[in-house]
């Protein structure tokens, strides 16, 4: 990369602070009343700080006066040396109570809005990411994503309170006491006036820095994050394959490229606030000297140097406030951003304005003239053309890749084709809404996905208004019902991350009851019996013929007993139909695709069927083996994996 392309990816956005707000701007209406007092209670606070070192002024100047100074009205309000100094103190003491409840109230009020505010916004954003389509999520990484919600949120959060509300008391403050001290002594005002421009370039030049430092160190929190959710979502894998040393490897390069943007990050905020101290102690060192001449002179009191040295002190706190904040707001900035950047993301899929009502319609479904490409830029599909009338029972079949699953997210909006029209029960399905469309369209994916809920919860889930004795007809109806009932705590079974504490039949059927509920008038059965063993194929199986049972079907599959029954089977290849017929029709033609996939299925099985009979032989040999020297008592049977039952009662 050339230097000058690397400026510019560097180069900060003058507009990230103005992002950031606009995302939080549509929210500070609804707690305008909370914003006010917070606003009030941090004015009166500059009005405190304000008056603070008048009680000292007095003091000191009475107490130089009563040593023999020359003063006029060193003792005010015709006060003696005692009174005015007893005043003062009680003068201070009030103020500093005062300055006290409202930086309380400010405080308090910022922080509720704050927490008010990012609550509404995290939600906002979930709601946004929930809404985006499929072609985001596909690219998008799950962890990162997730730390955009979460840790990017607090962090906005946590800055709006710690630095956002200190820095604008701090410019209120600097503001007016630059007002006040120019009105009592022009010539010291000038002091603050070039520290704080003095301060203004340090941070101008910094600022940058630190800005790309906090993104890159959030960045690479989100790719850890990432990094880490893949790793522990897949640690099957990484332990069945010895991967530990490798995952963790990696980790570490991420963490430490983190680690590195962070102190970076941090280095460049403490260099800017030395450099700030630095300058605040140049500009106290000038004003006491410009201070002690005035006072020898005569134009100035000694309580004059002290009220103008502690204004010094309170309007130079903070420029030093504003150098440690800066680097919050640079870190919260970068933030912002990459919330922004997510409410960025255009929604490609939305609810038509005028939605035509789906509830009644029939079960119909038409794909016409699609064409689209697929994430590699190729065509997959090209005109396609496909009708299914209500009530038949579909076979899609056809290698990995030409486009079954495609059509699926097309059906229910998840993606959409760049050209062709989708029709459900006779409506196009961009007249409709996601709602209505997703409600009459069941869909049983490949993997059967539980959340972390009873039993119950997981198959409400498929319709919200379900009473519990129609969860439980339509668990009987999947063949669900028999093990649901045998979990510790039977429907109210909490299940475990993805229902892992289930096995793969038992999550199918449960699945097959949450579809089951929604009384859809079109299914769809994406692979659903890949990967469970006879046993539990048999009884899904089952489960899917009830669920089919008088509904327009769609069974996307790669097993030859999923066809059985079947109304009509097409073989999908490359985005295109190349057959469509009954499955007796097309088993009927030697030459079909149709036929030559059964017969390898068949050939597949029988191989199958003889590897399993290869195995119980072994097995048999095994035991008769050992039934020489002695059968085996229970306990030595299931260390097996056999249960001790006689070899008449296992066969």
């Amino acid at each position: 990369m050339s230097s000058a392309a690397r400026t510019k990816k560097d180069r900060i956005d003058p507009s990230a602070l103005r992002r950031t707000l606009r995302i939080v701007r549509p929210h500070l209406p609804r707690h305008l009343l909370l914003c006010l007092l917070g606003l009030g209670a941090l004015l009166a606070d500059v009005v405190f700080r304000v008056l603070e070192p008048w009680p000292l002024k007095y003091a000191v100047d009475a107490v130089t006066a009563s040593l023999g100074a020359s003063m006029p009205d060193a003792t005010p309000f015709g006060l003696d040396l005692t009174g005015t100094v007893i005043a003062a103190a009680i003068g201070l003491v009030i103020i500093v109570a005062g300055r006290a409840v409202t930086n309380y109230l400010a405080t308090v009020a910022f922080a509720k809005v704050g927490a008010r505010i990012a609550t509404e916004l995290r939600t906002r954003v979930f709601d946004h990411v929930q809404a985006l389509s499929l072609r985001y999520h596909q690219r998008a990484s799950i962890g990162d994503t997730s730390q955009r919600l979460v840790g990017d949120m607090g962090r906005l959060q946590d800055v709006a309170v710690t630095a956002g509300l200190p820095l604008v008391g701090n410019v209120f403050t600097l503001v007016v006491l630059l007002v006040v001290m120019t009105i009592l002594e022009p010539t010291l005002a000038a002091i603050v006036v070039v520290a704080a421009i003095g301060y203004l370039l340090l941070s101008r030049s910094s600022s940058p820095d630190i800005v790309t430092a906090s993104r890159s160190t959030r960045k690479g929190e989100g790719s850890l994050v990432g990094a880490a959710a893949e790793a522990l979502s897949a640690i099957r894998v990484v332990q069945s394959y010895g991967l530990e040393k490798t995952v963790a490897h990696e980790f570490a390069g991420g963490n430490e490229k983190a680690m590195k943007a962070g102190v970076k990050a941090k280095r460049l905020a403490a260099g800017l606030e030395r450099s700030t101290d630095v300058l605040v102690g140049i500009a106290q060192a000038a004003v006491l000297v410009a201070g002690s001449l005035q006072v020898l002179r005569g134009s100035m009191t000694p309580g004059d140097l002290v009220l103008f040295m502690m204004y010094l002190k309170i309007a130079m706190k903070p420029l030093r406030d504003m150098a440690k904040y800066t680097g919050r707001i640079a870190r919260a900035t970068a933030s912002g951003e990459r919330i922004a950047d997510l409410l960025d993301e255009r929604i490609e899929i939305q609810d038509p304005s005028d939605p035509v009502p789906l509830r009644g319609a029939p079960g119909t479904v038409a794909f016409c003239g699609i064409r689209s490409r697929d994430g590699h830029g190729r065509h997959l599909f090209d005109g396609l053309d496909l009708t299914i009338p209500d009530g038949q029972h579909l076979g899609v079949l056809g290698p990995s890749g030409g486009g079954k699953s495609t059509l699926v997210s097309y059906l229910i909006r998840l993606a959409e084709p760049e050209d062709g029209a989708i029709f459900v029960g006779g409506h196009d399905t961009r007249t409709v809404t996601l709602e209505d469309l997703r409600r009459h369209v069941s869909v049983l994916p490949q993997e059967s996905v539980l959340f972390s809920v009873s039993v119950r919860e997981n198959i409400r889930y498929g319709r919200q208004d379900a009473t519990d004795a129609e969860i439980e007809e339509a668990a009987r109806r999947s063949g669900a019902h028999a093990f649901i009932t045998s979990l510790p705590q039977g429907y109210d079974t909490e299940l475990g991350h993805r229902g892992d504490t289930l096995s793969g039949g038992q999550r199918q059927r449960i699945a097959i009851a949450r579809a089951l509920i929604r009384h859809s008038p079109v299914v769809v059965l994406d692979e659903p019996t890949t990967g469970l063993d006879p046993a539990s194929k048999a009884q899904v199986g089952e489960s899917l013929r009830e669920l089919s049972r008088s509904r327009t079907t769609i069974s996307i599959t790669h097993d030859a007993g999923a066809v059985e029954g079947l109304d009509r089977v097409l073989w999908l290849e490359d985005g295109e139909i190349l057959e469509d017929g009954s499955p007796a029709e097309l088993a009927a033609d030697p030459d079909s695709y149709y036929a030559r996939w059964i017969l390898e299925q068949r050939a597949s099985e029988d191989d199958q069927d003889e590897e399993d009979r290869h195995q119980d032989d072994e097995i048999d040999q095994d035991e008769d083996a050992r039934g020489a020297v002695g059968a085996p008592g229970a306990e030595d049977a299931w260390h097996l994996g056999t249960p001790a039952l006689p070899r008449q009662a296992r066969s």
